[in-house]
Protein backbone atom coordinates (compact mmCIF):
# COMPACT_ATOMS: atom_id res chain seq x y z
CA UNK A 1 0.00 0.00 0.00
CA UNK A 2 1.73 3.18 -1.19
CA UNK A 3 0.59 6.78 -0.88
CA UNK A 4 1.33 7.18 2.81
CA UNK A 5 3.69 10.17 2.58
CA UNK A 6 3.17 13.80 1.61
CA UNK A 7 5.26 16.97 1.48
CA UNK A 8 8.48 18.04 -0.24
CA UNK A 9 10.72 19.68 2.38
CA UNK A 10 8.60 18.99 5.47
CA UNK A 11 7.29 15.48 4.90
CA UNK A 12 5.06 13.19 6.90
CA UNK A 13 4.60 9.44 6.64
CA UNK A 14 1.61 7.98 8.47
CA UNK A 15 1.23 4.38 9.61
CA UNK A 16 -1.15 2.15 11.55
CA UNK A 17 -4.82 1.18 11.38
CA UNK A 18 -7.97 1.91 13.36
CA UNK A 19 -7.97 -1.37 15.31
CA UNK A 20 -4.26 -2.18 15.10
CA UNK A 21 -1.79 -1.84 17.95
CA UNK A 22 -1.07 1.81 17.25
CA UNK A 23 -1.09 4.63 14.77
CA UNK A 24 1.72 7.06 14.21
CA UNK A 25 3.59 9.48 12.03
CA UNK A 26 7.19 10.20 11.09
CA UNK A 27 8.03 13.82 10.28
CA UNK A 28 11.15 14.40 8.19
CA UNK A 29 12.60 17.81 7.40
CA UNK A 30 11.79 19.58 10.65
CA UNK A 31 14.57 22.11 11.33
CA UNK A 32 16.87 21.59 14.29
CA UNK A 33 16.51 23.71 17.40
CA UNK A 34 12.73 23.92 17.72
CA UNK A 35 11.71 23.67 21.36
CA UNK A 36 9.26 20.79 21.49
CA UNK A 37 7.64 18.68 24.19
CA UNK A 38 4.90 16.09 24.28
CA UNK A 39 2.55 18.73 25.72
CA UNK A 40 2.73 20.66 22.43
CA UNK A 41 1.36 17.64 20.59
CA UNK A 42 -1.03 16.47 23.30
CA UNK A 43 -2.87 19.79 23.42
CA UNK A 44 -4.11 19.39 19.86
CA UNK A 45 -4.73 15.65 20.16
CA UNK A 46 -7.03 16.30 23.10
CA UNK A 47 -9.11 18.55 20.86
CA UNK A 48 -9.89 15.78 18.36
CA UNK A 49 -9.96 12.62 20.44
CA UNK A 50 -13.22 10.63 20.60
CA UNK A 51 -15.33 10.25 23.69
CA UNK A 52 -15.64 13.96 24.45
CA UNK A 53 -19.28 15.11 24.47
CA UNK A 54 -22.59 13.26 24.02
CA UNK A 55 -22.68 13.45 20.22
CA UNK A 56 -19.46 11.70 19.27
CA UNK A 57 -18.35 8.07 19.17
CA UNK A 58 -18.34 6.40 22.60
CA UNK A 59 -14.96 4.86 21.74
CA UNK A 60 -12.79 6.10 24.62
CA UNK A 61 -9.26 6.58 23.38
CA UNK A 62 -6.76 8.42 25.55
CA UNK A 63 -4.73 9.42 22.49
CA UNK A 64 -1.57 9.83 24.52
CA UNK A 65 1.30 10.81 22.26
CA UNK A 66 4.78 9.34 22.61
CA UNK A 67 7.65 11.18 20.91
CA UNK A 68 10.15 8.40 20.26
CA UNK A 69 12.79 10.04 18.06
CA UNK A 70 14.14 13.34 16.80
CA UNK A 71 14.04 15.17 20.16
CA UNK A 72 17.04 15.69 22.46
CA UNK A 73 17.16 17.91 25.54
CA UNK A 74 13.76 19.33 24.67
CA UNK A 75 14.62 20.45 21.14
CA UNK A 76 14.39 18.97 17.67
CA UNK A 77 17.64 17.52 16.35
CA UNK A 78 16.94 17.77 12.64
CA UNK A 79 16.51 13.99 12.44
CA UNK A 80 13.13 12.38 11.69
CA UNK A 81 10.58 12.77 14.48
CA UNK A 82 8.37 9.76 15.13
CA UNK A 83 5.19 10.01 17.20
CA UNK A 84 3.14 6.97 18.18
CA UNK A 85 -0.36 6.76 19.67
CA UNK A 86 -1.57 3.42 21.03
CA UNK A 87 -5.10 2.18 20.31
CA UNK A 88 -6.45 1.19 23.72
CA UNK A 89 -10.25 0.96 23.34
CA UNK A 90 -10.81 -1.45 20.47
CA UNK A 91 -13.83 -3.71 19.90
CA UNK A 92 -13.51 -5.53 16.58
CA UNK A 93 -16.34 -8.04 17.06
CA UNK A 94 -18.98 -6.12 15.07
CA UNK A 95 -16.61 -5.96 12.09
CA UNK A 96 -16.13 -9.72 11.97
CA UNK A 97 -19.89 -10.05 11.55
CA UNK A 98 -19.92 -7.78 8.48
CA UNK A 99 -16.62 -8.90 6.98
CA UNK A 100 -18.17 -9.81 3.62
CA UNK A 101 -20.95 -7.22 3.51
CA UNK A 102 -19.50 -3.84 2.46
CA UNK A 103 -20.99 -0.91 4.34
CA UNK A 104 -22.66 1.75 2.16
CA UNK A 105 -20.65 4.97 2.15
CA UNK A 106 -17.45 3.29 3.37
CA UNK A 107 -14.33 2.19 1.47
CA UNK A 108 -14.98 -1.50 2.24
CA UNK A 109 -15.83 -2.64 -1.30
CA UNK A 110 -13.16 -0.77 -3.31
CA UNK A 111 -10.56 -1.74 -0.67
CA UNK A 112 -11.61 -5.39 -0.98
CA UNK A 113 -11.09 -5.22 -4.74
CA UNK A 114 -7.85 -3.23 -4.55
CA UNK A 115 -6.11 -5.37 -1.92
CA UNK A 116 -7.64 -8.76 -2.63
CA UNK A 117 -9.11 -9.21 0.83
CA UNK A 118 -5.81 -8.81 2.69
CA UNK A 119 -6.61 -5.34 4.01
CA UNK A 120 -7.33 -4.75 7.70
CA UNK A 121 -11.10 -4.25 7.59
CA UNK A 122 -11.63 -3.71 11.33
CA UNK A 123 -13.08 -0.27 12.01
CA UNK A 124 -12.28 0.79 8.47
CA UNK A 125 -8.60 -0.07 8.96
CA UNK A 126 -6.37 2.32 7.05
CA UNK A 127 -9.38 4.24 5.74
CA UNK A 128 -10.73 5.19 9.16
CA UNK A 129 -10.94 8.73 10.48
CA UNK A 130 -8.80 7.41 13.33
CA UNK A 131 -5.71 8.02 11.18
CA UNK A 132 -6.30 11.77 11.43
CA UNK A 133 -4.83 11.65 14.94
CA UNK A 134 -1.50 11.25 13.14
CA UNK A 135 -2.23 14.36 11.04
CA UNK A 136 -3.00 16.34 14.18
CA UNK A 137 0.17 15.17 15.94
CA UNK A 138 2.33 16.24 13.00
CA UNK A 139 0.29 19.41 12.53
CA UNK A 140 1.04 20.50 16.08
CA UNK A 141 4.74 20.61 15.19
CA UNK A 142 4.00 22.44 11.94
CA UNK A 143 1.95 25.04 13.83
CA UNK A 144 4.80 25.64 16.25
CA UNK A 145 7.23 26.05 13.35
CA UNK A 146 4.92 28.53 11.62
CA UNK A 147 4.66 30.55 14.80
CA UNK A 148 8.39 31.37 14.44
CA UNK A 149 7.56 33.32 11.27
CA UNK A 150 4.31 34.87 12.50
CA UNK A 151 1.87 32.52 10.78
CA UNK A 152 -1.20 31.30 12.68
CA UNK A 153 -3.77 28.71 11.60
CA UNK A 154 -7.36 28.69 12.89
CA UNK A 155 -10.46 26.63 12.13
CA UNK A 156 -14.07 26.53 13.28
CA UNK A 157 -17.41 24.96 12.39
CA UNK A 158 -19.58 27.10 10.11
CA UNK A 159 -22.30 24.58 9.19
CA UNK A 160 -23.81 21.36 10.50
CA UNK A 161 -26.62 19.88 8.44
CA UNK A 162 -28.83 22.78 7.40
CA UNK A 163 -27.76 25.04 10.27
CA UNK A 164 -25.27 27.71 9.21
CA UNK A 165 -23.22 30.31 11.03
CA UNK A 166 -24.57 33.43 9.31
CA UNK A 167 -22.94 36.19 11.37
CA UNK A 168 -19.46 37.59 10.82
CA UNK A 169 -17.02 36.60 13.54
CA UNK A 170 -13.62 38.05 14.37
CA UNK A 171 -10.37 36.12 14.50
CA UNK A 172 -10.19 36.86 18.20
CA UNK A 173 -13.63 35.29 18.68
CA UNK A 174 -12.48 32.20 16.78
CA UNK A 175 -9.43 31.90 19.05
CA UNK A 176 -11.46 32.41 22.20
CA UNK A 177 -14.78 30.66 21.58
CA UNK A 178 -14.26 27.74 19.19
CA UNK A 179 -13.44 25.09 21.78
CA UNK A 180 -15.98 26.24 24.36
CA UNK A 181 -18.81 24.08 23.02
CA UNK A 182 -19.08 20.52 21.62
CA UNK A 183 -19.70 21.55 18.00
CA UNK A 184 -16.75 23.99 17.77
CA UNK A 185 -18.93 26.87 16.58
CA UNK A 186 -18.01 30.40 17.68
CA UNK A 187 -21.58 31.65 18.20
CA UNK A 188 -23.35 30.02 21.21
CA UNK A 189 -26.86 30.43 19.77
CA UNK A 190 -25.88 28.85 16.45
CA UNK A 191 -23.98 26.13 18.32
CA UNK A 192 -27.15 25.15 20.19
CA UNK A 193 -29.12 24.90 16.93
CA UNK A 194 -26.31 22.77 15.48
CA UNK A 195 -26.53 20.46 18.49
CA UNK A 196 -30.27 20.11 17.94
CA UNK A 197 -29.58 19.23 14.28
CA UNK A 198 -27.35 16.39 15.49
CA UNK A 199 -29.92 15.31 18.10
CA UNK A 200 -32.61 15.15 15.44
CA UNK A 201 -30.41 12.95 13.25
CA UNK A 202 -29.71 10.62 16.18
CA UNK A 203 -33.44 10.33 16.94
CA UNK A 204 -34.00 9.35 13.31
CA UNK A 205 -31.19 6.79 13.34
CA UNK A 206 -29.25 8.96 10.92
CA UNK A 207 -26.26 11.30 10.64
CA UNK A 208 -25.35 14.77 9.36
CA UNK A 209 -22.39 16.45 7.68
CA UNK A 210 -21.22 20.04 7.63
CA UNK A 211 -18.51 22.56 6.81
CA UNK A 212 -15.32 23.62 8.59
CA UNK A 213 -13.65 26.92 7.73
CA UNK A 214 -9.86 27.05 7.92
CA UNK A 215 -7.95 30.34 8.09
CA UNK A 216 -4.23 31.07 7.87
CA UNK A 217 -3.12 34.49 9.14
CA UNK A 218 0.23 36.13 8.54
CA UNK A 219 1.17 34.31 5.34
CA UNK A 220 3.19 36.82 3.26
CA UNK A 221 2.61 37.40 -0.43
CA UNK A 222 4.50 35.14 -2.81
CA UNK A 223 4.39 31.69 -1.19
CA UNK A 224 3.63 28.86 -3.62
CA UNK A 225 5.16 27.00 -6.57
CA UNK A 226 2.94 27.23 -9.65
CA UNK A 227 1.87 25.40 -11.64
CA UNK A 228 1.57 22.00 -9.99
CA UNK A 229 2.67 22.95 -6.47
CA UNK A 230 0.35 25.93 -6.16
CA UNK A 231 -0.37 26.73 -2.55
CA UNK A 232 -4.13 26.29 -2.94
CA UNK A 233 -3.69 23.04 -4.88
CA UNK A 234 -1.47 21.64 -2.12
CA UNK A 235 -3.92 22.74 0.57
CA UNK A 236 -6.82 21.17 -1.30
CA UNK A 237 -4.94 17.91 -1.78
CA UNK A 238 -4.04 17.73 1.89
CA UNK A 239 -7.56 18.27 3.20
CA UNK A 240 -8.94 15.76 0.70
CA UNK A 241 -6.85 13.21 2.59
CA UNK A 242 -9.21 13.64 5.55
CA UNK A 243 -11.78 10.82 5.39
CA UNK A 244 -15.25 12.17 4.67
CA UNK A 245 -14.21 15.32 2.80
CA UNK A 246 -16.23 15.85 -0.40
CA UNK A 247 -15.58 19.48 -1.30
CA UNK A 248 -13.20 22.41 -0.85
CA UNK A 249 -13.50 26.08 -1.78
CA UNK A 250 -11.35 29.17 -1.32
CA UNK A 251 -12.72 32.66 -0.73
CA UNK A 252 -15.98 33.16 -2.59
CA UNK A 253 -15.57 29.63 -3.97
CA UNK A 254 -18.53 28.26 -5.91
CA UNK A 255 -20.43 31.48 -5.26
CA UNK A 256 -18.00 33.16 -7.68
CA UNK A 257 -19.70 31.32 -10.54
CA UNK A 258 -22.79 33.51 -10.08
CA UNK A 259 -20.90 36.77 -9.52
CA UNK A 260 -19.65 39.30 -12.02
CA UNK A 261 -16.00 40.23 -12.32
CA UNK A 262 -16.70 43.65 -10.84
CA UNK A 263 -18.12 41.91 -7.75
CA UNK A 264 -15.56 39.14 -7.38
CA UNK A 265 -12.36 41.09 -8.09
CA UNK A 266 -10.51 42.14 -4.93
CA UNK A 267 -9.44 45.75 -5.44
CA UNK A 268 -6.10 46.88 -4.04
CA UNK A 269 -5.55 49.63 -1.52
CA UNK A 270 -2.95 50.67 1.05
CA UNK A 271 -3.55 50.19 4.77
CA UNK A 272 -1.00 50.99 7.46
CA UNK A 273 1.66 51.24 4.77
CA UNK A 274 0.91 47.78 3.34
CA UNK A 275 -0.70 46.71 0.08
CA UNK A 276 -3.94 44.88 0.84
CA UNK A 277 -7.23 44.14 -0.89
CA UNK A 278 -10.55 45.67 0.11
CA UNK A 279 -12.26 42.28 -0.06
CA UNK A 280 -10.96 38.72 0.03
CA UNK A 281 -12.97 36.80 -2.55
CA UNK A 282 -9.74 35.15 -3.69
CA UNK A 283 -9.32 33.55 -0.28
CA UNK A 284 -5.78 34.85 -0.07
CA UNK A 285 -4.52 33.06 -3.19
CA UNK A 286 -4.06 34.30 -6.77
CA UNK A 287 -2.37 32.29 -9.50
CA UNK A 288 -1.40 29.65 -6.98
CA UNK A 289 0.53 32.19 -4.89
CA UNK A 290 -0.40 33.71 -1.55
CA UNK A 291 -1.27 37.40 -1.93
CA UNK A 292 -0.73 38.49 1.67
CA UNK A 293 -4.39 38.35 2.69
CA UNK A 294 -5.72 35.67 5.06
CA UNK A 295 -5.94 32.30 3.34
CA UNK A 296 -9.53 31.16 3.78
CA UNK A 297 -10.85 27.77 2.77
CA UNK A 298 -14.03 25.88 3.52
CA UNK A 299 -14.05 22.11 3.74
CA UNK A 300 -17.28 20.14 3.25
CA UNK A 301 -17.79 16.84 5.10
CA UNK A 302 -20.38 14.26 4.11
CA UNK A 303 -22.71 12.76 6.73
CA UNK A 304 -21.12 9.95 8.72
CA UNK A 305 -21.47 6.76 6.66
CA UNK A 306 -22.14 4.48 9.66
CA UNK A 307 -25.80 4.72 10.67
CA UNK A 308 -28.04 2.25 12.55
CA UNK A 309 -30.73 2.22 9.87
CA UNK A 310 -31.13 -0.82 7.66
CA UNK A 311 -29.42 -0.34 4.28
CA UNK A 312 -29.04 -2.43 1.15
CA UNK A 313 -25.73 -4.10 0.41
CA UNK A 314 -24.49 -7.42 -1.00
CA UNK A 315 -22.95 -10.55 0.46
CA UNK A 316 -19.65 -10.84 -1.41
CA UNK A 317 -19.48 -14.61 -0.90
CA UNK A 318 -22.98 -15.46 -2.12
CA UNK A 319 -23.37 -12.51 -4.51
CA UNK A 320 -26.87 -11.70 -3.33
CA UNK A 321 -28.51 -8.56 -1.97
CA UNK A 322 -29.09 -8.32 1.77
CA UNK A 323 -30.12 -5.71 4.34
CA UNK A 324 -27.34 -4.53 6.63
CA UNK A 325 -27.90 -3.11 10.11
CA UNK A 326 -24.77 -1.81 11.74
CA UNK A 327 -23.81 -2.26 15.34
CA UNK A 328 -20.79 -0.71 16.98
CA UNK A 329 -19.65 2.81 17.81
CA UNK A 330 -19.79 5.80 15.51
CA UNK A 331 -20.09 9.58 15.40
CA UNK A 332 -23.47 10.93 14.25
CA UNK A 333 -21.50 13.96 13.03
CA UNK A 334 -17.74 14.02 12.46
CA UNK A 335 -17.54 17.77 11.83
CA UNK A 336 -16.68 18.97 15.36
CA UNK A 337 -13.76 16.55 15.63
CA UNK A 338 -12.57 17.57 12.16
CA UNK A 339 -11.89 21.17 13.22
CA UNK A 340 -8.39 20.50 14.64
CA UNK A 341 -7.72 18.16 11.71
CA UNK A 342 -8.34 20.93 9.17
CA UNK A 343 -6.05 23.20 11.21
CA UNK A 344 -3.35 20.53 11.16
CA UNK A 345 -3.63 19.89 7.43
CA UNK A 346 -3.32 23.58 6.60
CA UNK A 347 -0.34 23.94 8.93
CA UNK A 348 1.46 20.96 7.38
CA UNK A 349 1.22 22.42 3.88
CA UNK A 350 2.18 25.93 4.97
CA UNK A 351 5.19 24.68 6.95
CA UNK A 352 6.34 22.75 3.89
CA UNK A 353 6.03 25.85 1.70
CA UNK A 354 7.70 28.07 4.31
CA UNK A 355 10.76 25.82 4.41
CA UNK A 356 10.90 25.54 0.62
CA UNK A 357 10.67 29.33 0.35
CA UNK A 358 13.54 29.76 2.81
CA UNK A 359 11.32 31.58 5.30
CA UNK A 360 12.18 28.97 7.95
CA UNK A 361 15.90 28.08 8.19
CA UNK A 362 17.28 24.59 8.73
CA UNK A 363 18.59 25.54 12.16
CA UNK A 364 16.57 27.64 14.58
CA UNK A 365 18.05 29.57 17.46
Amino acid sequence: MSGNSIGKAFTITCFGESHGKLIGVTIDGCPAGLELGVEDVQRDLDRRKPGVGPYVSPRRERDEAELVSGIFKGKTTGAPITIIIYNRDVDSRPYEEIRYTPRPGHADYPAEVRYGGYQDYRGGGRFSGRITAAYVAAGAIAKKLLKTVGVEVLAHTVQIGKVKLCKEVSYEEIRRETYRNPVRCVDPETAERMLEEIRAAVRDGDSVGGIVEGIALGVPAGWGFPIFDSIDADLAKMVFNIPGVKGVEFGSGFKAASMRGSENNDQYTIKDGKIVTETNNSGGVLGGLSNGMPIKMRVAFKPTASIPRGQKTVDLRKLREIELRLRGRYDPCIVPRAVPVVEACMALVLADHAIRMGAIPQVLG
